[in-house]
């Protein structure tokens, strides 16, 4: 393998514009694909013609979202530890860690499913199921949970795979996932007619076709990753390593549950068509926020390598061209779309009450949108360097804050309130990122200051995997 077709060149020397059109531009495809992938089974689902099918699965997408958190809890945090590894040289320890986190996402999976088996009809009630949508409900659950384990390794094993720069083989794996759902839906929900089973079961094997994917290209074709598969066993010090980035994702994605359940009580008070207006809005934002995503994402690599590896230079450099990007992103789409916003909403409804509604909506969400790539930005930096104390910070403040937010700003303003809670929550989660970066790039600048004397006297620069900025 030449230097500039090896991956490891694209996150060591590389020019930045090369390195993160290599690492980004398969994310954000990636992305984009998965928007499709997550659709899928509804549609297939809705060819049934049956509304309580239909609201089963659609009931049964926290479930996806806990298997995929616990995925990425090893997945990010495994990842991240692997990339700073193979920046110091020693990619020795980086198998034993991806090793451990595939073994610990099969046992993570394993484990949820015997609990959920055990406690399957609170789960389905608490859901949301009705007398109607019970039975439906709890066979997509059963069915989604008992291949559960498969999902939470896909996860995993994605990021290991972009741990190592390799952004391509990442979205090669999404679209064998999603090809494999064009597949598997029609035949087991339309053909077999085992309608929602047969979404989760096609859900389940598009994510078998991802791992084997993962595994052949980790196993034969990694630059340092070949036999991970023989590593388990790892230190109690590494683990924490691991789960102290990671933890922030399992957070992250209980958060989301919990807003999404409290924007919905509130916005259903006014109506139908203020929560379609809420969803058409949040669709349209999708857009640069999944571009912001994949640029972030997968720049996570580049971050983690240049941090190890004492290039402080590259690393402050590649961030500084990230808040460009995401900065012209968002700023563009942002623009055009409130310049055209009554044609964009005329394009998912033609209800006046929705398109009256989804105006203003769709103005506060824009506004947000601006806000939410750095967000995003920054917890990958975070994570990406190891720093836990931040990562937790950022989740906490980006999950627990909408609660209050919502609920004082419905009581004062009511629906106007409910609208704005999201872009409120937003700036002050972005503020808390820029505070604390400040804080992170104060103890960069005394690395490089570090590194540049021990330069001087023959020293090795002081920085560690694992050191978090003090912020407490």
């Amino acid at each position: 393998m030449s230097q500039e077709t090896s991956n490891q060149y694209y996150l060591e020397s590389a020019p930045l514009k090369k390195a993160i059109t290599h690492l980004s531009i398969p994310m954000m495809i990636g992305m984009s694909v998965g928007t499709i992938y997550n659709v899928i089974n509804a549609y297939f689902i809705g060819l049934l013609h049956n509304t309580h099918m239909l609201t089963a699965i659609t009931l049964g997408l926290p479930i996806f979202t806990v298997l995929m958190a616990f995925g990425n809890v090893l997945g990010v945090g495994g990842g991240t530890f692997v990339t700073r590894l193979a920046g110091e040289k020693n990619p020795e320890k980086g198998r034993r860690i991806a090793g451990y986190s595939f073994y610990a996402s099969i046992i993570a999976g394993i484990v949820i499913a015997l609990l959920a088996f055990l406690a399957i009809n609170p789960i389905t009630r608490l859901l949301g199921a009705d007398d109607a949508t019970f039975d439906f409900a709890k066979t997509y659950a059963l069915t989604l949970f008992a291949g559960g384990f498969v999902i939470v390794l896909n996860f995993a094993l994605e990021q290991l795979v972009r741990s190592e720069g390799a952004s391509k083989e990442s979205m090669y794996g999404v679209f064998i996932s999603t090809a494999l759902s064009l597949i598997f839906d029609p035949l087991f929900i339309l053909v077999l007619n085992w309608h929602v089973a047969g979404a989760a079961l096609a859900m389940i094997l598009a994510n078998v076709g991802s791992v084997v994917y993962y595994i052949y290209f980790l196993e034969t074709k990694s630059e340092h990753l070949k036999g991970f598969l023989k590593h388990f066993r790892i230190s109690v010090q590494d683990k924490l390593e691991i789960y102290k980035i990671g933890i922030s994702e399992l957070l992250q994605s209980a958060f989301l549950i919990v807003t999404t359940l409290l924007l919905n009580n509130y916005a259903i008070q006014y109506g139908d068509h203020v929560v379609a207006g809420f969803g058409v809005a949040l669709r349209i934002v999708q857009v640069p926020e999944f571009l912001s995503m994949g640029l972030f994402l997968g720049l996570i690599p580049l971050f983690a390598f240049t941090y190890a590896g004492r290039n402080i230079v590259r690393l402050k450099s590649s961030i500084k061209y990230a808040f460009a990007c995401i900065g012209t992103i968002s700023i563009v789409f942002v623009s055009l779309v409130f310049i055209f916003r009554d044609t964009v909403l005329h394009w998912f409804s033609n209800d006046p009450s929705v398109i009256s509604s989804g105006v203003t909506i769709l103005a506060a969400m824009l506004i947000s949108a601006l806000f939410n790539g750095f967000t995003g930005l920054f917890m990958s930096i975070f994570q990406a360097t190891g720093q836990g104390a931040p990562t937790a910070i950022m989740a906490i403040t980006q999950g627990i804050l909408y609660i209050p937010v919502i609920i004082v700003l419905h009581y004062l303003f009511g629906l106007n309130g409910v609208i704005w809670s999201m872009t409120v929550t937003e700036v002050i989660t972005s503020v808390m990122g820029v505070m604390l970066f400040v804080m992170f790039n104060r103890k960069l600048k005394k690395v490089s200051g570090n590194e540049a004397d021990g330069n001087e006297a023959g020293a090795q620069p002081k920085i560690h995997i694992g050191e978090d900025v003090n912020v407490i």
